[in-house]
Formats: structure tokens, sequence, C-alpha cells
């Protein structure tokens, strides 16, 4: 490794210093040598699909909220790929990924991506710093744009925004710091987490609680069970569907290789999502006797939460096992927002905290020693598979650690925003009921939205004419027979006259 970094500040140096097109290219030559082209072409494939599953989190979410606040949830998902990216560009990726940080948090050393370019990555001496960075960046802005779904139906644009940058920085890239940077705690202790399973989902669900806590509930809900159905289901499937793909990138591109680990991260993300789909819709057929589409998608998209920690570690008969656990464990959980009296209107916590939790726990128990042997590389005791059994602990003390610091983490930014003058959390009860969408963005998802709109104005205008109109007649035959009593008067006046 200390190698390959010293060729590699060689390699820059001769990039800085060339002084023609053939130095140049001899130079770029030497910096490509370092480095595997599969891997590259792997990690910037896996990139691309991570990125996809920010709009399928925004689809997923438009498609459970009602229709007149649909598209704010497909607008924050994708302003997060935005903000975060810009954050994670220029200090982000310094506090996680830096390499002469503390236990706790890095430092300023890459801010801008300062030294970030042909130097070997932190995770894998065969892919360059620079994409990896990139691809981290992807797990940054997932991971909000799951966050910011508690805004639904209730919260403001612009609050949410400020609370993307405040929120990456303060809760996101310490959690990823302690997870994934080999001087972090939680890494030096022993945590298996090999795509994300506390920094993403279980700091993500567990925001998104603090959140819905902090905005409280939407207008009209109560303590019963009353959800509002979902107003296109559609969109959820085509988010689901979003999703599942870019899991494939989110969880074997975590192998930062194209090698053997990530082939069967790949087969066990698409078991687990299998199983916990089917899970899931049994579980609601159970009850309901219809076969839910909406349940099917919600447990596959639990299953792959589940499995997201595990996906580098386990074997292939245990993603069953995660789907199952998964989607069953965050099925119920979804109760437990009426248990606590908390508006969850997307069911964030119970899909990815509950879900991350579980994933974490299995992986104490179904880690091996040879699957993370399969990239050539790696060397870990496995779990109780492997009779390493403080590794449950490990485990357990991740997942606490992670999902208390998002949740009072996140709750302190949120009350300190609160109080800001013009950060002010949630809307006006008169925009709640007229919609986000025609408010705060002043666009709506479908085309008969407007028309409605259209509609009820020239109706209203139409009302209120008619009244105009109702009045200026009444005024008209009031005014008409002191006409009549003048013309009588003056009759009468004439006729004494005569006389």
């Amino acid at each position: 490794m200390s190698n390959l970094k010293s060729i590699a500040s060689q390699a820059s140096f001769k990039t800085t210093a060339v002084r023609s097109s053939d130095d140049f290219m001899h130079a770029a030559a030497d910096v490509n040598a370092l480095f595997d082209s599969g891997d590259i072409a792997w990690v910037m494939t896996s990139t691309a699909l991570v990125l996809l599953m920010i709009p399928g989190v925004g689809f997923f979410y438009s498609g459970l909220a009602r229709r007149k606040s649909a598209l704010s949830l497909i607008l924050l998902s994708i302003m997060a790929s935005a903000v975060v990216s810009i954050q994670w560009f220029l200090w982000g990726y310094s506090l996680v990924f830096s390499r002469s940080g503390g236990k706790f948090i890095g430092n300023f050393s890459n801010f801008g991506f300062l030294h970030v370019l042909a130097e070997p990555s932190i995770a894998s001496p065969r892919v360059p710093d620079l994409l990896f960075a990139v691809y981290q960046g992807m797990f940054s802005a997932i991971t909000v744009a799951i966050a910011v779904g508690a805004v639904a139906e209730r919260g403001r644009i612009l609050p949410a925004i400020v609370f993307m940058i405040a929120w990456t920085t303060i809760i996101y890239d310490p959690i990823a710091y302690w997870t994934w940077n080999p001087s972090g705690w939680m890494f030096q202790m022993g945590a298996l987490d090999f795509a994300g399973g506390t920094p993403v989902h279980i700091s993500a669900g567990c925001a998104a609680l603090a959140y819905s806590i902090m905005l409280g509930k939407r207008l009209g809900d109560s303590h019963h069970e009353i959800n509002h159905p979902p107003h296109n289901v559609t969109h959820i499937v085509t988010g689901t569907i979003f999703l599942w793909v870019g899991w494939f990138g989110f969880n074997a591109g975590s192998a930062n290789a194209a090698n053997m680990r990530a082939v069967m991260a790949v087969v066990v993300t698409n078991l687990s999502a299998c199983v916990g789909g089917v899970t899931w819709c049994l579980l609601d057929y159970r009850f309901e006797r219809k076969w839910s589409t909406v349940g099917f998608c919600s447990g596959i998209v639990a299953g792959l939460v589940a499995i997201t920690p595990g996906s580098g570690y386990v074997p292939a008969w245990s993603a069953i096992i995660f789907g199952a656990v998964g989607a069953a464990g965050a099925n119920y959980a979804t109760k437990l927002k009426f248990i606590i009296n908390v508006d969850d209107a997307l069911d964030i916590f119970a899909e990815h905290a509950v879900g991350g939790l579980i994933g974490n726990i299995l992986t104490g128990f179904f880690a091996t020693d040879y699957i993370p042997q399969l990239d050539g590389i790696s060397v870990v005791p496995g779990g109780w598979l492997n009779h390493n059994w403080v590794q449950l602990g490990y485990q357990l003390a991740d997942s606490i650690a992670g999902g208390t610091y998002s949740f009072f983490g996140t709750c302190i930014i949120l009350f300190l925003m609160n109080l800001t003058p013009g950060l002010s959390l949630r809307v006006s009860e008169e925009v709640e009921i007229s919609g986000l969408d025609d408010d705060e963005i002043g666009e709506s998802t479908y085309d008969y939205i407007e028309l409605s709109h259209d509609i009820l104005k020239a109706l209203t205008l139409n009302s209120h004419n008619v009244q105009s109109n109702n009045h200026d007649q009444r005024l008209s035959t009031h005014e008409q027979p002191d006409d009549e009593e003048e013309k009588d008067l003056s009759k009468t006046t004439n006729d004494d006259n005569n006389v």
C-alpha cells in the first residue's frame, strides 16, 4: 500500500511537471498503470447505479403520499443529490475519509478534493481516490434523500434544504467515519458493515423519526390507525424498480472491485429482496385477503435494507433469513408509530431503522470468514458461524451508537432551526390543506390538477359575478317603488295646483 502511494505521488508530480505532450502522455500512462481498469469500470458503473436510487426514493415516496404534495417529495430527493454532492466535494469527503483524523471525525486535509486524484483510495489500492470519492458521495446523497421524506405533506422546502447541509455535516459524516474509516472507533472495534446498515439506514430512519416528531402530525391525523391510501401505486412500483436495480451498485459496488466478493453481494442482494417482497405480501394477505402491490414493494425494500450490512460477509443461503426476518420485522414495526403516537407518514423508521438494525444483528450471526476472502485481500473473523461470539455485541454497539447519535442530534438541529427566523419547519394550515406542490413549488404532478385549479378559480369568479348581479338587481328592485312614489307625489301636486 505504501509503495503504491509513493508511485502515485511520483506520477502526480510528473503530471504537473511535464513540458511537452509526450511527457504528459508518459506521466498519464504511469498513473493509469497503478490501477485496474476492470475495477475502475465497475465502480464507475456502481456510482451511476447508486445515483439511480435517488429518484427511485422520490418516486416511492411520491406514490405513498397524497397527490397534492407528491411533487415536493420527488423534488426533495433529487435536490438532495445536488446539495449533498456540493457539500461532499467541499468538506464532506475530507471529514469522512481523510487519512489523518482521530477516532471520531476526520479533518479538512482534502477540502475541495485537495490531493484527491491519483492516490490509491482508502478502500482499494486498485481504484483511484477520485473515483472512490465520487462513489461515496452517492451514499451520502441517498442517505439524506431517505431521511427528508419525513417532511411529507407538512414540511417547508427551504428548511429541508438547509437541513440537508447541516445533517450531512453533523450527523452522517461522523457516523460514516466511525464505520468505514480505518481510524474510526467502530471500525477499530471490529463492527462489520459492508454497505451502510448504520451510516445509511439506521441513521436515516432515526433522523426521519426525529423530523416527524419535531414537525408534529398532519392535519386530521389522530392516534387511531387512519392511513391515507397511496395516491399512485404505479409510482411506488417504478421507484421500487429503480431501487432494486440501483442496489446492486450499492452493495456489490462496495467491494470496490470486480471480483467474486462483488458477485456474492449481487446474489445475496437479489435473493433477500425477493424473499422480503413475498414475505411482506403474505403477511398483508393474512389480514386483508388482498395481494397488495404496495406491500410487495415495501417488502422488497425491507429485504434490501436488511441485507445491506452483511452483503459482503454472509453466504447465499442466509439471504433467505435476512429477507424474511427483515421484511417481517419492518412490517410489524409499521405499527410502532401508532403506539408512540408519531406521524411517520411514509414508515421510514420502520423500513430503514428497524430493517437496518435487523440486518446488523443478523450479520453478527451469519458473517463468515471465507466470504470476505473472495476478494483476495480481506481477513475477517466472521460471526457466530465461526464461533466469534463477541461479534454480535459489536454489531449491537454499532447500531445503538449510530441510531442514538442520529436521533438526538437531528432533534437538536431541527430545534435550533425552528427558532431561526425564516426557517420554521412547518407550513401553515392553509398551505397544508391546499398542498405543498401548489404553494411551495407552484407546479403539480398531474395536468388535471392544474386544470381543476383553473376550473375552481373560474367557478369562484362566476359565483362572485352572480352574487354581484343579484345584489344590483336587489338594489334596482328596491329603488323602483321610490320612483313610483315620486311620480304619484308629482301627480298629486299637479292636481292640487289645478284645483
